[in-house]
């Protein structure tokens, strides 16, 4: 350390700083000091105490950090040690370079994207953030964000989008989790406790709209005799009901997928939500959809084709049947009927039923030991399930 220097009575000026010439250290006032080196080279330096110990923080050389800035940084730091922060692990961070907002959200997306099935899904993830998050948050640096800049995003659309607001919030949360795991940013996430203020949605918390078990009968009725739906929609929708299955299980399945023979569909692990194969035993009823649908498809792969044989039914039909028989219900909804009816209408164990709808084991001691999927158990209940739906229409299809 040179020699201490003579220390003005005042705080420095910046004529004195570009004077001084004599080696040695040069008080400002509040800890902060200009010290010159025998070299002849002038830098900032901050004595504070961090923690309980005296630390000196180099603020950087005079030829790129003036008087004014060097107080404004010395300020800034003194700041953060009174409140029991580290100005030096401060000074570590900012060294770093911070990604912005959309620069973050690439990188997230592409390290996410390889674990998301659906191509749609990783489509939409990056778009509803460009579409409402960046025009606000995209160029600030992540560690910059704050509980206000997430309001601003979704305040637009809180009420008028909901269920779009509820995405873009997961997904900014998304991005400034990996923001902070990466070294980027400190503290809680901007997004946790967000909605204490925003109003009310309407719609939170409410599950897919679900017709009663005693309805289906004569849902399935009037879906048959609708000479406004097409026969491939009909078919694909008594299919999904039959079997308590999701819509792009239903939509996705190809042909190379059923085994006749053994009265078996395997739904592939790439389509199911929780990633893992899904056999599905086919009942009486279903073989007939099955055998009606090889008629139609016309050589298609799929079983449910669309107005090109390459390509799958659109999974807006099941909306467009329903609103066409005034129903405000979903497709998806049709899978709580089967629980509803299950657990109110037959004595088969719970396990069942959660099989017949591919839920995951919750248990993890009870997933552990599970070595069967209950196929044949699930079997009996959906030949019981279908014998339900097809009560007011007969079993002319099984």
């Amino acid at each position: 350390m040179p020699k201490r220097g003579k220390h003005p009575e005042k705080a420095l000026t910046a004529i004195q700083v570009r004077a001084l010439k004599e080696p040695g250290r040069y008080a400002d006032g509040n800890g902060l000091y200009l010290v010159v080196d025998p070299s002849g080279a002038k830098r900032w330096l901050l004595r504070t105490v961090i923690q309980g110990r005296r630390r000196d923080i180099g603020l950087g050389g005079v030829a790129l950090v003036s008087l004014a800035e060097a107080r404004e940084k010395a300020l800034s730091y003194r700041k953060l040690a009174r409140q029991g922060g580290d100005p030096l692990a401060e000074k570590r961070r900012t060294a770093i370079t911070i990604p912005t907002f959309d620069e973050a959200a690439q990188r997230v997306f592409e390290e996410h994207k390889p674990s998301w099935r659906n191509s749609k899904h990783a489509a939409q993830w990056m778009n509803t953030l460009s579409q409402y998050a960046f025009p606000i948050l995209g160029q600030m640096p992540v560690h910059q964000i704050d509980s206000p800049h997430v309001l601003q995003v979704l305040a637009p659309i809180w009420l008028t989008k909901p269920e779009t607001a509820r995405r873009v919030r997961q997904r900014i949360g998304t991005v400034l989790n990996w923001a902070k795991a990466a070294g980027f940013r400190t503290g809680d996430n901007p997004v946790e406790g967000i909605t204490k203020g925003l109003p009310r949605q309407t719609d939170r918390g409410e599950h897919y709209a679900a017709l009663a078990y005693a309805e289906v009968p004569s849902f399935l009725a009037r879906l048959r005799s609708d000479p406004g739906i097409s026969e491939s929609a009909r078919l694909a929708f008594e299919f999904l009901i039959l079997t308590a299955s999701r819509t792009n299980e239903v939509l996705g399945a190809r042909w190379s997928e059923f085994d006749v023979t053994n009265r078996l569909w395997a739904v592939p692990a790439e389509r199911m939500k929780a990633g893992r194969a899904h056999r599905v035993p086919l009942t009486d009823q279903c073989l007939v959809i099955l055998e009606q649908a090889k008629a139609a498809s016309a050589g298609s792969p799929f079983v449910f084709p669309g107005r090109s044989s390459e390509r799958p039914l659109s999974n807006m039909v099941f909306l467009m049947a329903l609103r066409r028989l005034k129903l405000k219900t979903t497709a998806h909804g049709f899978r709580s009927s089967f629980r509803d009816w299950a657990a109110e209408c037959t004595s088969f164990p719970r396990e069942v039923a959660e099989a017949s709808l591919a839920h995951a084991v919750e248990n993890k001691v009870e997933a552990a030991y599970r070595r069967t999927d209950l196929v044949e158990k699930r079997r009996e209940l959906l030949k019981l399930w279908g014998q339900h739906c097809t009560s007011d229409i007969g079993t002319k299809n099984g």
